[in-house]
């Protein structure tokens, strides 16, 4: 069975989150605060994988703020307990087939069959929604029973279980009156609906496993105690993962703590520790060199409190890079979450339980590359055998290939301006409508989606990182009339990279730098000042020297801009042009050597026509927008400066 469709009402912080629906992973993305956890602390207690958490209770999970109403209202009968959580659940093939095998073909009205599970505060699971054919179940029922003909005929024409029970009891009992009477007296008494849910479909409803930080190994216990914890049936939230590493070395508690065999109890904990190292190493980028292993040990006396008397176990994790080996429990937060998840799951894999995966904040302390590793780890390992629901409010836990997947969880009474809010928009809700968000509820997405955008619209496999759009546009026109003559341009496998600024280019290029696979090269202007910038791309091993190319490689003069490129007559037409001004070669000074300053040094007593403010910009632009006229004046001096650079920039590739 799959779960489809999910409303919760009347718990914690939630008292309507309206009706949202669930996929094979769905994400509920929302502020601190905004009612995640409750949602799935909800949902967890109507079908738990531990059966003691399944318990509703009024005085810790109803809201507060109406409590007393409630209580009251439920004592004088004026309301029966609410309901908490109500799931919908779509049956799949092999479902459908159980129940035709039982109650025949013509049974389920729907061809896709849906059924919902309820539970609230009397804490007991309600059925129903399931549309079947009583008749046609009947029917099906008698056919598959040795009843006579006559007999099988007349109940076949009722239209009741009552019904054919009423002449069944008038009748003789035969061996097949024995078996059909219990089957239809359940079905009268009940339904056919829950007979089919209890008989069949009750075994089928996925358990949920519930996983948070308070689950996590504490990397070392005594096992006497864990012992004892588990045959009082009273297990902490951190033995669950341990007892799944002891069932997944193919132990029991007793077989630990009497130790027998060393080295064959040494042989079930190394291939318990290589098993799960192998789990964990594809999914962990991080740290490539651990390798995962656990020891059993007597007791000592200065061994931490409650572990001084007899037999420990201890979580250990080798670093086969540093040669030295450290307490599990020591290791980040985020590996030990990882981890023990690991351990617990994969012991419930083994044993082939049905499970939808509850995970709250997932990998919230993970590195971003780490909660990367973590999604792909959703995709190829859990998403095949399981549905997932999972909590953030990390922009790196959103999938930006999948904004379908996210559900926004808000609670609008916490925001600054909800002294007026009406008491149905009160409390959590989840909501799919982007435009209902809040801003810090749309904080995750905008994140998600903006290193979208930096890994998909501003950078490729191959990046050139030029100083600024102005740059941009020189590079592409020249490439273009380059073509155009028949001569080579800059490739367009280059992806060409406005920056903002030289000072920006050593961020940008360690943060494209450090993703593998991509090729990056720098065009840029060259000053003094700029000099210990390049030496620091060199020396870093940002860039091999070949990869960082300045203009001053191609035009005379110890300092260079792009626009140095151009023979200083036409860069003048440029600014001319954009401006509508009268600017003449021969009225800027010598000094200083690039075509910029000496624009400006000129401006500043000469200005241009309605004050206008100079910028590199608009000549760029002027020269784009009028490129058939402006490309006959150009020299051969100034297409083999350009040709030069982009033969440099193509043999790169």
């Amino acid at each position: 069975m799959k779960l489809t469709k999910v409303r919760i009402t009347e718990f914690q912080s939630i008292q309507d989150s309206t009706e949202f629906e669930i996929g094979d992973v769905t994400c509920l993305v929302g502020k601190n605060e905004a009612g995640k956890t409750a949602l799935l602390k909800a949902l967890y207690r109507l079908n738990p994988i531990i059966e003691a958490h399944g318990e509703f209770d009024v005085t810790d999970d109803y809201p507060r703020r109406s409590m007393i109403e409630y209580e009251n209202e439920v004592k004088a009968k004026l309301r029966d307990p609410a309901q908490v959580v109500q799931a919908t659940y779509a049956l799949e093939p092999d479902d459908i087939a159980a129940v035709v095998e039982a109650f025949g073909p013509a049974c389920l009205k729907d061809k896709k069959p849906i059924a919902t599970l309820s539970k609230g505060y009397a804490n007991t699971r309600t059925f129903n929604s399931l549309e079947v054919d009583e008749k046609a179940t009947l029917k099906h029922l008698v056919e598959a029973t040795d009843l006579p003909r006559q007999l099988a005929t007349k109940i076949i024409a009722l239209e009741t279980a009552k019904d054919a029970l009423e002449v069944l009891d008038n009748g003789e009992e035969t061996e097949s009156t024995r078996k059909l009477i219990p089957i239809l007296k359940n079905i009268s008494e009940h339904g056919v609906a829950y007979v089919i849910y209890k008989d069949i479909l009750r075994h089928r409803v996925p358990k949920f496993l519930y996983f948070d930080e308070y689950y996590q190994l504490k990397g070392q216990d005594n096992l006497d105690s864990l012992m004892q914890r588990a045959k009082g049936n009273n297990l902490e939230e951190p033995d669950h993962p341990l007892m799944g590493l002891i069932t997944l070395a193919g132990l029991d508690l007793e077989q630990l703590v009497e130790l027998g065999r060393t080295e064959a109890l040494f042989a079930k904990l190394e291939a318990a520790g290589s098993q799960l190292t192998q789990k964990v190493l594809p999914y962990w980028s991080q740290n490539q060199h651990i390798r995962l292993k656990f020891d059993i040990r007597q007791a000592q006396p200065n061994d931490p409190e409650g572990m001084t008397a007899g037999t420990n176990i201890w979580g250990r994790v080798d670093d086969t890079k540093h040669m030295v080996s450290t307490a599990l429990g020591t290791r980040s937060k985020g590996f030990v979450w990882f981890f023990s998840f690991l351990a617990w799951y994969s012991q419930l894999r083994r044993k082939g339980e049905n499970l939808i995966l509850l995970l709250d904040e997932p990998g919230l302390s993970l590195h971003a590359k780490a909660q990367a590793d973590l999604l792909r780890y959703f995709e190829e390992e859990l998403k095949p055998h399981h549905q997932i629901i999972y909590t953030t409010h990390s922009p790196f836990m959103v999938d930006p290939a999948h904004f379908e997947r996210v559900r926004i969880v808000q609670d609008l009474s916490i925001e600054p301006d909800s002294s007026n809010l009406p008491d149905d928009k009160q409390g959590t809700r989840v909501i799919t409508e982007v435009l209902e968000a809040t801003p810090d509820s749309l904080f995750p997405l905008q994140g998600a989606l903006g290193y979208e955008i930096y890994q998909t619209l501003f950078i490729g496999p191959n990046n050139l990182i030029v100083e600024g759009v102005s740059d941009l546009l020189y590079i592409q026109i020249m490439s273009a009339i380059l073509q155009e003559k028949g001569e080579v341009g800059l490739s367009a496998d280059w992806t060409i990279t406005p920056v903002g600024g030289a000072d920006k280019i050593p961020t940008f290029v360690a943060l494209i730098g450090a993703q593998n696979l991509l090729k990056t090269a720098v065009l840029m202007d060259y000053q003094k000042k700029d000099q210990q910038k390049l030496q620091n791309l060199y020396k870093k091993k940002l860039l091999k020297q070949q990869q960082v190319l300045t203009y001053s490689e191609y035009v005379e003069g110890n300092e260079t801009d792009i626009e140095d490129m151009f023979n200083p007559e036409f860069y003048i037409r440029l600014v001319n042009g954009a401006y509508e001004s009268s600017i003449a070669a021969s009225d800027l000074p010598n000094k200083p050597p690039r075509i910029i300053r000496r624009i400006e040094e000129h401006l500043k007593k000469n200005p241009l026509p309605e004050n206008a403010e100079f910028n590199h910009y608009r000549p760029a632009r002027y020269f784009s927008d009028n490129i058939g006229s402006l490309t006959t004046k150009l020299n051969d001096l100034e297409l083999t400066r350009f040709q030069k650079v982009f033969d440099a920039l193509n043999a790169l590739l």
